[in-house]
């Protein structure tokens, strides 16, 4: 029998994350949900736009993400900007709280998503981009656009 794929349904993504900020390392964790926030997520309902994680005591958080609540539901309706515990290995924890108190990196939430039935949150590491990096990005994307059309421009000559 072959193995079956993981099927993933993603949720979320934050891609003005990859604008704002350059991404270095990205770790992949669990988040921890209450109640009908789960059936809430699996309906597509969730903003991570404008939200972030950082360090507080020993675990993780996230900060600004919006889960709305639960239409059916009747009990326990958990507010739906609350902070919601990012569930990594103690070693992970450590390494991003070690990298977070140094200047400039931050915590940026990139993706939420099912995995296996587990609900999934891509984290980066993330530092600030100049306006200067924006920028050049954006010439650089400009002059490779235009040289593919001069390519395909001379191709059909």
């Amino acid at each position: 029998m072959a193995p079956e794929k993981e099927s993933v349904k993603v949720v979320a993504s934050n891609r003005k994350a990859r604008h704002k900020y350059a991404i270095g390392d990205t770790f992949e964790a669990g988040l921890e949900l209450r109640g009908a926030e789960v059936k809430s997520l699996r309906e597509g309902q969730c903003s991570i736009d404008e939200s972030y994680a950082r360090p507080l005591g020993s675990e993780i958080y996230i900060f600004g993400m919006h889960v709305p609540p639960y239409k059916q539901a009747t009990v326990d309706r958990p507010d739906p900007m609350r902070r919601r515990k990012v569930l990594m290995h103690r070693r992970e924890i450590d390494k991003l709280s070690a990298l977070c108190s140094q200047r400039g990196y931050t915590l940026v939430p990139l993706k939420v998503y099912f995995k296996a039935g587990w609900a999934k949150v891509v984290i980066g590491l993330a530092r600030a981009k100049k306006i200067g990096d924006k920028r050049e990005k954006k010439l650089e994307e400009q002059r490779k656009k235009e040289t593919a059309s001069e390519m395909e421009r001379r191709k059909r000559r």
